[in-house]
Formats: C-alpha cells, structure tokens, sequence
C-alpha cells in the first residue's frame, strides 16, 4: 500500500489558477485529444511533448523531465520494488501488442521453432523493457524456454538505458552482453554474428536505439512464427491475455501536494480513449453497411480492447507483474497497490 497520500492539497496556486503540469508522451489516436486540447483535465494545464518511448523512459528514468509520462510497465514495476519510489502509477494504458510473437531471427540461424532458440544469441534493443519482458514470459510459459536458456546481447549501453537510470542488472544466471558502441544490434544480425532478435526496433529517430536497418523485410530473416498473426489469435484465445506496455506516471511529489489531480488525469485519458473508440467504430460502419464487413466481423471490432482501469486489466497486470518476478527483474512479487495511486485502485 503506498503511502503519504489523503493529506489535504495545499491549492493549486494563487486566485484558482490552473496548474500547470509538463507531460511526455507518445501523440497516438488514444492521447491526440489531449494533445490538440480537445480533451483537457479539469484545474490543470498540461504542456505536452511527444516522445518516443526509448527516449521518454530513459530521460524520465534518468533526469526526471516531465512531470508526468507516459512509462515502461517493466521498468516502473523494477523501480518501485527496488525502492525508488519517486512516482505513482496512473492505470492509463495507451499502448498494447502481441510484441511475443514477433521475433526475428536469420534463415540461416537453424531456428524454425521455440526450442530452437536455447543455445542461440539473441539480440535486445533493452532486456528489461515491457516487450521483452512479455516475450521471455511467453516462451517460458508456452514453449518451456527460459531466459537461462538463451545468450542476450542489448543494444543500449548502461548509460542510456532504462536499467542503467534505476541501477537494476539481470540476474545472475542470465548471459547479457552490451553491443559495441561502433556497431548496432541490426548490423550485427546482418553480419551473422547474432542469430535474431527477440525485440528489434529500427529507424526509431530517437537518443537511444542505434539501428536503423529495416530487417523484416530482408530476404535473410524470418519471424520465428511462421504466422505471427495467428500466433497472437491462439495466445489471446488460451489466455485473454493482451499485453499491456506502457503505463502513465506522476511524480510523488506532485500527487502527495495535490492529490486530486491524480483522478482529474485518470478522467482525462478515460475522455480521450472514449474519443478514439467512438472513431474508430465510426469508421467501420461503412464497411458493415456496404457488406465488407459482416455483422459479426462489426460486432468484434466494436469490442474495446484497450480500456484504462484497474479492474478492466487486472489479470494483465498480475501477469506481468508475475513474470518479472519469474525472470528476476523485481526481488519479490509486487502488488499492484504498491505502483498505481490508491485513488484509482477502484477505477
């Protein structure tokens, strides 16, 4: 249970004025209401700044510069359980993908299987980032190959990654190796030296990732399932399970003076989400009349997916929470009210 929130706000600032608060994100159809102001939480001004999530978390992680941001799941579930309590979670949940299923590895490398992979060298833009924190959860839960199991090298080295802003390694009995600062992960899959990747991110335009070859259209590499979509299907079919990646935070400095803006936030994204559901069931609703779309196909495209809340995306988060427990990212299992706000446990 976190601590030092229900003491009284202090106020905003003089005469009822707004506060204003700096807050990074990536501009996606679940936040470009916030961004363009269509949508604006009640008593606060937010100054907004679109970055991408390699950077964002590293330079949150590192120097602190937002206010609130948009965060690794993976990485604020290793701060807090490793006593770095500068932030509070927000249950804002912009982004999820079926990230598991989209290893790359060479045509060459000898994989064709999950099984395959033991023994190999396999490429990481971070170890600890959500996506690959799923993924190794995913072939240890599914196909019984576990981290230990598998040679990682990581493209980022400790000074811009987010292990290295909250002092977090592997554990012991994982192989991770730092890619040379004169080389990239994409080059040295190119050259052979790395079999694959289990997460490869390329042309990112950011301060962190260095590759930028676009190797999964290369004639030399192959995603380890044949089907990566129909992969993802079967998993969200077994489990119910899609990933959650990143999450919303607020430094605790700010949520313990003023707590009601916590909630004020929370509504926020809820308004922009609902924004962007209504958008998107719009857009389908000329291809259901025309008869692309049969009634059935429209009646699961108006499903929501990505919800915020706790109580919508418990199970995801328990999991996830599970599985770095698992791959020894936290030291013990931690309890969701130990992340997010306890105003918005019941949400």
């Amino acid at each position: 249970m976190q601590k030092g929130f229900g003491r009284k706000s202090s106020g905003v600032t003089e005469k009822n004025m707004d506060l204003q608060l700096s807050i990074g994100m990536a501009n996606n159809p679940r936040t470009s209401a916030i961004f363009d102001g269509h949508v604006k939480p009640d008593g606060i001004d937010l100054i907004s700044t679109s970055v991408h999530a390699s950077e964002l978390f590293w330079r949150q992680l590192r120097f602190g510069d937002f206010d609130v941001s948009e965060m690794s799941m993976s990485s604020l579930m290793m701060a807090i359980a490793n006593g770095d309590d500068r932030w509070v979670g927000i249950p804002v949940f912009t982004t999820r993908r079926m990230f598991q299923v989209g290893t790359l590895v060479r045509k060459d490398s000898g994989i064709d299987k999950p099984s395959d992979l033991k023994g190999k060298k396999l490429g990481v833009p971070e170890y600890q980032q959500t996506a690959a924190l799923w993924t190794r959860g995913f072939l240890q839960h599914e196909y019984d190959v576990h981290a230990r199991d598998i040679e990682f090298w990581m493209e980022r080295n400790p000074e811009h990654s987010q292990g290295g802003a909250v002092g977090v390694t592997p554990p012991k009995d994982v192989k991770l190796s730092y890619i040379p600062n004169t080389t990239n992960l994409g080059q040295m899959m190119l050259d052979g030296k790395i079999d694959g990747a289990l997460r490869y991110l390329a042309g990112t335009n950011n301060l962190i990732d260095r590759s930028n070859l676009d190797l999964y259209k290369h004639p030399d590499f192959k995603t380890l399932f044949p089907d990566p979509h129909a992969e993802g299907v079967r998993f969200f079919k077994k489990t119910g399970i899609y990933p959650i990646n990143h999450g919303m935070v607020i430094k605790r400095e700010i949520a313990e003076k003023h707590p009601w803006v916590i909630l004020n936030l929370y509504k926020a994204f809820v308004k922009a989400n609902e924004i962007a559901e209504k958008a998107r069931k719009n857009a389908i609703g000329y291809h259901l009349e025309t008869g692309l779309l049969s009634a059935d196909a429209g009646k699961a495209l108006a499903t929501p997916l990505i919800q915020h809340g706790i109580a919508a995306n418990r199970k995801v988060l328990e999991t996830a929470a599970q599985y770095s427990f698992e791959q020894g990212l936290t030291p013990r299992l931690i309890k969701l009210d130990e992340i997010f706000a306890p105003s918005t446990m019941e949400q």
